[in-house]
Formats: structure tokens, C-alpha cells, sequence
């Protein structure tokens, strides 16, 4: 029987759509849990494979902004929960899914995409590239001081979340200004899902909101929980930090103080850190981190030209030559300035697929990254130096939570 691949058109379609991912995670969603994620995503954003009245693959995409180098942002679709039956695997459903998704995400003016992978192995084929890394630390409550002791002036308040879903988001949205890579959040989104504590997905005791305020006026964020347990009759909790939003250095110094002397515990942990982090400096021993390296966000671009063209540049500019197989509408050459990205026929002076380009989108690799791993060709001496002058930014990309 063939394989219709459609958007989703009511919340029946969307659980069966989501189902072929929940196989794989050990989850079976109910009516009222795709409600629930239909607060976050438009039910036709979820594209489902069917063979007949069965749904056997699904691939979502939230609408997003994504923030790029230079305070900008452009609208991206935010690829998740994209999975195959595995009675259906190896018969081109994802190849079709994944189609029909970026197709409908450029209809939409959207000009690039974005995932966390859960496989690595999967979307290099679909043009997505490696764009970020981020790290986890695990941090012993004895190893916590800072290299240079200050007189904290700050103050911290736990917050509901009516008072969360006030103050946090305007924090975020600096930080948003600041960092490449970052989602933009909805309302809904800081309510129902970033700040919201459900017990079913739980992994310790509850969710904290601590709010920091400088001068009286809020200045940073943090969302955490306490997973506490014991040994030989004393204390051996974990504290387990979500996300911790400081705009400014001050902030920063001020909230991971007040974080890491948190007592009763034995053990931080904090996950998708980006490589940056201020940690590095303020702790007195930063490798008790044991701060580990992983992947981020994986970009791919849609439309070459206008996403190119929306972040900003230092001095100079470079001719690309792009190879796009699975989007054959960016193939081509591209000239890259501060002043904007245009197809030209001038000679290339550096040849690459996209999934090279979406990994130099947000200033996570460079060009030279690149070249050492046989993954773009110089075609003009120097010509790697160049483009990473041309790209270069002063600020690790970072997306702070798993979409």
C-alpha cells in the first residue's frame, strides 16, 4: 500500500503522529496529552505518514524565531518529535516526512531549521548541520568556591509561577539579544511547558523559579529541583539546574553564588551549558566541573540567500560555492557581505554542502573547522581565514533547553 504523507488535521491524527516517535520512548500519548502539546504547536505543523487510516511516521516543527549573530533573529521551524514505525523504517517515509516539512516551513517564509538529534546519524542527509556544542557539569558541593570572593549585594526570591511567567521571559528575551542559537518562547510556552511543574515528568522533587533582583529590579533567573537522598544517615541530595538566565556578568556572579551554596546537597548538576559558560572563571577549580562536551543544535538553512543574508558580518567578503541535494533550489554561488548574501558567477573561493554552511551559521565552527575535517575545499589561498573574519562572533551560540 503506498504512503500518503499529509498534515495532521485533528487531534486524533496528531497523537497517532506523535505515537510513532512515543514507540521509541516508551510512551503512548493519550487525547489530553495532545492537547496539551497542541498549546505549543499548530496541529498542522505535524506532518504524519499514513498508509491507509494507519499513521506510521510523524515529523513536527515549532514555529519559531531563532536568534542569530548581531542581536537578530529569523523565522525558523524548530524540527521535533520526528519518528517511523519500526514495521515501516527503510522504505523513504522519513525521506518524504522531512520533504514535506521543509517545504511547508519555506511556504511559511521561514528561512531555516532547526533540532536537537537524537540520532547524529540522521539529518546530515537532509542538510542539517552540526551548529553548536554544549556541555553538562557535575560539580561536588565541596568544590564550589569561586577564585575571587565578593560581598554578594543581590537578593533571591523563590516565585510561583504567576510571578515566574511575569519576570522571566523579559530576562530571556535579553539574553535572546545576546546569544545565537536561542528559541524564542510564547506565553504559552512559559506557562504550560518552561515553567509549568508536572509530576508525571518529574525526575526528583519539584520545580523551583528563583528570581534574582539587583536594585531592587529583577536581573536574572533560575529554574531547578532538589533530588534529595541519604547516606549512612546524612544527606546526599542532587540539585538538579534547568536553566539559569543572567544578562549581565554581575548576574551571573550573583545567581551561581547563591545557587552552588545551596545546602543539604552533595552534587550540582546543570545540562546544555554552552562552552563560554562563566563558571570556567569564577570557580577556583573549574575542572571539578567535569564539564562534558556534547552536541547542540543541528541548522539547516531553507533558503540560502535570505537566511545568509540576516545575520551580521565583520568587514570583508567571501564567495561560496553550496551544494544542496535534498533543496537543488540553493545550489549555486553565493557572495557574502556585510551588506547582504546574492547569487553571483563569480569564481568560488570556497566549495561546501549546506550542511557545512549550517554549522558556520551561528559562530559555532569556523571555515577553518571545516577544512581540517575534509567537510569544505579552499579553492583560493587564505580563502578559510577570510570567511572566518568575515563570520566571526564574540559569543558561544547556546540554546538553553531541548525542543
Amino acid at each position: 500500500m503506498d504512503i500518503e504523507v499529509r498534515p495532521c488535521a485533528s487531534h486524533e491524527d496528531l497523537r497517532d503522529a506523535l505515537n510513532a516517535i512515543g514507540h521509541y520512548f516508551g510512551h503512548e500519548n493519550t487525547l489530553d496529552d495532545v492537547e496539551r502539546f497542541a498549546q505549543w504547536m499548530e496541529i498542522d505543523r505535524m506532518h504524519a505518514a499514513f498508509e491507509g487510516d494507519l499513521a506510521v511516521g510523524g515529523a513536527g516543527a515549532f514555529g519559531y524565531r531563532m536568534s542569530v549573530p548581531g542581536g537578530r533573529s529569523v523565522p525558523a521551524a524548530g524540527t521535533t518529535v520526528v519518528g517511523v514505525l519500526p514495521t515501516h523504517r527503510r522504505r523513504g517515509v522519513l525521506r518524504s516526512l522531512m520533504r514535506a516539512q521543509l517545504e511547508d516551513a519555506r511556504a511559511r517564509g521561514e528561512v531555516a531549521a532547526y533540532l536537537w538529534a537524537s540520532e547524529a546519524t540522521i539529518y546530515g542527509r537532509f542538510g542539517f548541520g552540526l551548529a553548536s556544542r554544549m556541555g553538562s557539569i557535575s560539580l561536588p558541593r565541596e568544590r564550589v568556591r569561586f577564585g575571587q570572593p565578593f560581598e554578594p549585594r543581590g537578593t533571591v526570591r523563590l516565585v510561583g509561577l504567576e510571578e515566574a511567567a511575569k519576570t522571566f521571559p523579559p530576562l530571556y528575551e535579553q539574553i535572546f539579544a545576546q546569544r545565537p542559537g536561542m528559541n524564542s518562547r510564547t506565553q504559552a510556552w512559559w506557562e504550560t511547558r518552561r515553567l509549568f511543574d508536572n509530576p508525571q515528568f518529574r525526575q526528583g522533587g519539584p520545580k523551583h523559579r528563583a528570581l534574582l533582583e539587583l536594585d531592587g529590579e529583577p536581573a536574572g533567573y533560575a529554574i531547578y529541583n532538589v533530588k534529595q537522598d541519604w547516606a549512612g544517615g546524612s544527606s546526599k541530595g542532587t540539585v538538579n539546574i534547568t536553566e539559569v538566565v543572567t544578562p549581565t556578568p554581575e548576574a551571573a556572579r550573583e545567581l551561581w553564588r547563591w545557587l552552588l551554596d545551596f545546602d543539604w546537597t552533595s552534587e550540582f548538576r546543570a545540562d546544555l551549558l554552552p562552552l563560554d559558560h562563566e563558571l570556567f572563571h569564577l570557580l577556583a577549580e573549574p575542572r571539578r566541573m567535569q564539564y562534558t562536551i556534547n552536541d547542540g543544535v543541528w541548522v539547516r538553512l531553507i533558503d540560502v540567500g535570505a537566511a545568509l543574508s540576516a545575520r551580521t558580518y565583520e568587514d570583508g567578503e567571501i564567495v561560496l560555492e553550496v551544494e544542496d541535494a535534498f533543496l537543488p533550489e540553493n545550489t549555486g554561488r553565493w557572495r557574502v557581505t556585510p551588506d547582504g548574501t546574492k547569487r553571483t558567477d563569480d569564481d568560488a573561493d570556497i566549495r561546501l554542502d549546506v550542511t557545512a554552511v549550517g554549522s558556520v551559521y551561528l559562530g559555532g565552527f569556523t571555515f577553518a573547522d571545516l577544512v581540517r575535517a575534509s567537510c569544505a575545499r579552499e579553492l583560493t589561498e587564505g580563502a578559510a581565514a577570510r570567511g572566518d573574519a568575515l563570520f566571526r562572533t564574540n559569543i558561544a551560540p547556546w540554546c538553553a533547553e531541548i525542543f
